[in-house]
């Protein structure tokens, strides 16, 4: 219970602070997230994070797929594999960072 007081008291406080720093600072904040998100290292850090979580995902579904066989619907299986060979293009989300 402790914990849930403190989650709403800061969600709380950080209403406040945010609805008085108002539109000017938001959009200073804005500006330095881009900023930091087009950083060159900062993207190829995230493309390698992402990278590997792919790899490891597809490893994990030839674990769980090896083991279960054909009780896995033919569903999920679809989608998983469909995530896993999803390409985004080099395409650009608004932060300036593929979605690949």
């Amino acid at each position: 219970m402790r914990y849930k007081v403190t989650f709403v008291v800061g969600l709380a406080l950080g209403y406040v602070l945010g609805t008085r720093a108002g539109r000017e600072r938001y959009e200073q904040l804005k500006k330095s997230a881009r900023g930091i998100a087009q950083n060159p290292a900062v993207r190829n850090a995230a493309e390698s994070a992402g990278h590997t979580g792919r790899e490891y995902a597809g490893k994990a579904f030839a674990a769980v797929s090896d083991k279960v066989g054909d009780a896995m619907p033919a569903s999920l299986a679809g989608r998983v594999r469909g995530m896993r060979d999803r390409t985004g293009g080099g395409a650009e989300d608004e932060w300036g960072t593929s979605n690949t």
